[in-house]
């Protein structure tokens, strides 16, 4: 454990983004952080778009993952200030599209939905035809019906994001050790936080988490192609959802998500990749021209309400797991819960609730 400072001692299980970003605020306030990584935990974030949106987590039954997640995505600006590396964001607006008016009422009924939990201005949430859809992305098709623009709901680049965080954790004065836990009483620590997705079950047991297998794609742009959307693309296609993020070299495709027949080895489906393929070049047909480099899989650790794990298990241990879809969305976030959590300071409940949320910032 680093001894440069004479902080408490901080034992971080998983190198992923949620544990990545909770150990940059741990050692940011003065903890002595070891960060224990097998290179395993951070699957789901590797092959993931990154996008930052709570529009497109307001589901109907989900009020309380829409709260955290417009409250995470306001925290976002911060986070890749202490980066210190702007490029980690890929794009800082969604433009949500609607294929038929059947399409188009499912996407009115989320935003009214979205307006009545998460109040938001028109401006930052507002409709718009297929004139404005056309102009702010002319290489959609031109048979959308309609849609909404959500002003700063924008994306990251997940691979750059992994990297910047693990170079200001590396930089806060922690220390990153290459092995697999088997058992927190081998951890000399003064506190562990467990923060290994689905690995979290073998080191706690009573964390009650199952896997959902994500697909996405990654189209590479050739010197012939259309340039790819300046925004995240989000649409809803004859009752399918389809996303395009754009990246420097291309656009990131998603997304498939469901109960994968086993937790073995993450490989992406036939049938799933076949999906994309047709909805993403009939969302922007100009996709057809650029080159397919690559297809991943991941299985995301999902609870069972929907609402990630992250409270204290004892008086040494910390749980931060069962994000699900949206471990990056909710990143800052969790790192604020977790920070109070150690420092005893507004402690929650096992729920991320709304009555009992951190106010102020980490970074």
């Amino acid at each position: 454990m680093n001894t440069e400072h004479p902080g408490p001692t901080l034992a971080v299980v998983g190198g992923g983004v949620i544990g990545l970003t909770c150990a940059l605020a741990a050692a940011d306030a003065g903890h002595r952080v070891r960060v224990h990584d097998a290179g395993v935990t951070d699957r789901a974030a590797w092959v993931a778009a990154g996008m930052l949106g709570s529009l497109g987590e307001g589901h109907p039954g989900e009020d309380e993952l829409l709260v955290c997640s417009a409250r995470s995505v306001r925290r976002w600006p911060d986070l890749v200030a202490r980066l210190g590396d702007p490029a980690v964001m890929a794009a800082t607006e969604s433009l949500f599209v609607a294929e038929t008016s059947a399409d188009a009422e499912y996407l009115a009924n989320l935003a009214g939905f979205v307006w009545s939990r998460a109040p938001r201005s028109h401006e930052d949430l507002r409709p718009v035809d297929l004139a404005e859809i056309r102009r702010r992305e002319p290489g959609l098709s031109s048979r959308l019906h309609s849609g909404y623009v959500a002003a700063g709901e924008g994306a990251v680049d997940n691979r750059r994001l992994l990297s910047r965080l693990r170079d200001a954790v590396a930089g806060a004065g922690a220390q990153f050790v290459d092995e697999r836990v088997t058992d927190l009483a081998d951890i000399d620590a003064d506190q562990v936080l467990v923060a290994a997705g689905l690995g979290t079950r073998a080191l706690l047991p009573d964390v009650d988490l199952h896997a959902a297998k994500g697909e996405i794609l990654r189209l590479r742009r050739t010197r012939w192609s259309v340039a790819p959307p300046s925004r995240v693309i989000r649409a809803r296609m004859r009752g399918r959802q389809v996303y395009l993020v754009p990246r420097d070299d291309g656009v990131v495709v998603g997304a498939t998500q469901y109960e994968p027949l086993d937790e073995g080895e993450a490989v992406p489906e036939v049938g799933g990749v076949a999906d994309l393929l047709a909805d993403a070049t009939d969302l922007m047909p100009g996709l057809r021209t650029y080159e397919l480099v690559e297809a991943g899989a991941g299985l995301r650790p999902c609870t069972a309400d929907g609402l990630p794990d992250i409270r204290r298990i004892d008086d040494r241990v910390v749980v931060a797991a069962g994000h699900g879809r949206n471990g990056i969305l909710l990143a800052p976030y969790t790192a604020d819960i977790v920070l109070r959590l150690l420092t005893g300071s507004d402690v929650v409940g096992p729920e991320l609730s709304t009555t009992t949320t951190p106010g102020g910032g980490t970074w």
